[in-house]
């Protein structure tokens, strides 16, 4: 059993859409009364004399890890104890101390940098609540490819959350960066179009513009739909002058007729075997040369 608060109340196609999340939805029992909210306030001054009585023994045994945040659920029947510590801590004395003075099981649970801004909350770069505050529940994976592909300065202050870890809007415009990179040639090479050979230098997702250096004039910068309709006129010329007039195959050549086993009689005879120094199509063997050695004169002969 828990104190849950009433957000929102979804009505039409709103609550089609949230379906999905109902899942996530605990059942709703009945209206909270005096004393469910004074035994919730009493959880939450319980919680505090914890946090505090917690970091104190944690400085007494000189432990390496951080005190984030203390849970204490509605019956008091357990009690959870966050913290973050850069590797495995042997906590067996901490719990022997909390037991001992709270009574009730106690669970400590370690979490990650990014859990813990989503719990205590702070401001982001752009002045407002961080987002994993306000509404995200699941990190989505961020990586330092999505800063590149949005010609991000790589700057580790600039594209870093609160927490240190990269910032979890990259990935909302991830999707818009992909389809529009499919969309643009590759920036650095060279293009055979209507306007001349031209190489295309950086291109602007928010204008969806390209910016291209002509032969011969200056930088040149155009909108995505006029590089899709001059690189289609201009590739097959650039190919026809790339690619060169194909070859002649010569025509192959007619296989020789097999001669016949047997030669062919005239008339009144009988056709003729192959001999012993022919063979059976008629072309003449060659003799093996004998790999002995050659035998010297007789004793006999003089």
């Amino acid at each position: 059993m828990g104190l849950g608060t009433v957000v929102d109340v979804r009505t039409g196609e709103a609550a089609a859409e949230g379906e999905e999340h109902d899942s996530e939805i605990k059942p709703i029992y009945r209206l909270a009364n005096e004393e469910d909210l004074r035994s919730a306030a009493e959880n939450e001054r319980l919680a505090r004399e914890a946090y505090r009585f917690c970091r104190e023994c944690i400085r007494r045994l000189s432990l390496d890890m951080k005190l984030v945040d203390v849970e204490v659920h509605f019956d008091r029947g357990k009690m959870i104890f966050y913290f973050t510590a850069p590797g495995r801590i042997d906590f067996r004395e901490l719990i022997k101390d909390l037991v001992r003075e709270y009574r009730t099981r106690i669970e400590l649970r370690q979490i990650g940098v990014r859990h813990e801004t989503q719990m205590l909350g702070a401001i982001g770069n752009c002045g407002q609540l961080c987002c994993c505050r306000r509404f995200l529940r699941k990190f989505a994976p961020v990586t330092i490819k999505m800063a590149k592909e949005q010609n991000l300065f790589l700057n580790p202050t600039k594209i870093s959350g609160i927490c240190g870890r990269l910032l979890c809007c990259l990935s909302y415009e991830q999707q818009g960066y992909e389809e529009f990179h499919k969309q643009c040639p590759k920036i650095g090479k060279k293009y055979q179009t209507t306007l001349g050979q031209v190489k295309v230098l950086r291109s602007n997702f928010f204008k969806k513009t390209l910016t291209l250096w002509v032969e011969g004039l200056e930088e040149k910068e155009i909108p995505l739909e006029q590089w899709q309709q001059i690189s289609k006129k201009g590739q097959p010329q650039a190919e026809e002058r790339q690619e060169p007039a194909p070859r002649p195959e010569p025509a192959p050549a007619e296989p020789e007729a097999e001669e016949a086993d047997v030669a062919p009689a005239e008339e009144g005879e009988t056709p003729r075997e192959a001999g012993a120094g022919e063979s059976r199509r008629g072309k003449p063997r060659k003799r093996r040369r004998s790999r002995r050695p050659a035998r010297g004169p007789r004793p006999d002969e003089s």
